[in-house]
């Protein structure tokens, strides 16, 4: 089975890539459901996606250390983790309509399959994997660069990774790990507004809003670290 011609030129231009090898972006695009088990390694997106999260990490490695010369290691690393995480693959594929060219097996494409963050972040490292492997590390690191580096903010990734910081705050201090408590939910129901509440055993609770739980949560994180002036605003 192969992409028909109109859709992988679609998606080609989507990527700015032209496939030497057709073959690789469908196998790049192909679930372990689609396949036999007997082939699933030759078969089905595996590999790529093993090779994909390598290259991605390695050119977003590169891409920090020229843009953000005066980073330190942790903010690159943060940067770096933010960058690369399956949600953020997810993003990408949705928008460059991943989902639609996803081939699934009967039971997966029943449930959704073709627009859930894991597997489109699978395709999307997978797909990474196939431009390097079709056409080396150049084309590779010009798609990374057009899809993620816009992303390159060491502010924006260290509000992402606000929640994880609190932890390791709290921990090193001795304390309980950070609890966090929807305490209000308004807004219709296509466009909710949550509001969190994060406290740690003997300081004072904080709150924040945000459109999703995850978003307030991390929200909050990121007051509570500014507070208690483990960040600093201008930093």
């Amino acid at each position: 089975m192969s992409l028909r011609a109109r859709d992988r030129e679609t998606l080609e231009a989507r990527l700015g890539y032209v496939f030497k090898d057709p073959a690789l972006l469908l196998r790049a695009l192909t679930h372990s459901s689609a396949v036999s088990p007997s082939k699933r390694t030759a078969e089905s997106y595996q590999r790529f996606e093993f090779l994909g999260d390598r290259v991605l990490g390695l050119v977003v490695a590169d891409m920090l250390c020229k843009r953000l010369p005066k980073a330190n290691e942790g903010e690159l690393s943060r940067t770096l983790n933010s960058l690369v995480r399956k949600e953020t693959c997810a993003k990408v594929a949705r928008k460059l309509g991943m989902g639609s060219f996803v081939r699934l097996g009967e039971s997966e494409a029943r449930t959704g399959g073709a627009d859930k963050d894991a597997i489109l972040g699978d395709v999307c490292e997978a797909v990474i994997g196939a431009i390097y492997a079709d056409g080396g590390i150049d084309p590779a690191y010009i798609f990374v660069d057009r899809m993620f580096g816009d992303n390159l903010d060491v502010a924006q990734a260290r509000r992402a990774d606000s929640k994880t910081a609190l932890q390791e705050w709290a921990q090193a201090k001795g304390l309980e790990p950070p609890a966090y408590v929807e305490t209000a939910r308004s807004g219709p129901d296509h466009a909710p507004v949550f509001t969190i509440s994060v406290s740690v055993r003997g300081f004072e609770a904080i709150t924040a809003t945000g459109t999703s739980k995850k978003l307030a949560e991390h929200q909050a994180a990121e007051k509570f670290l500014l507070r208690e002036g483990v960040w600093k605003a201008d930093q």
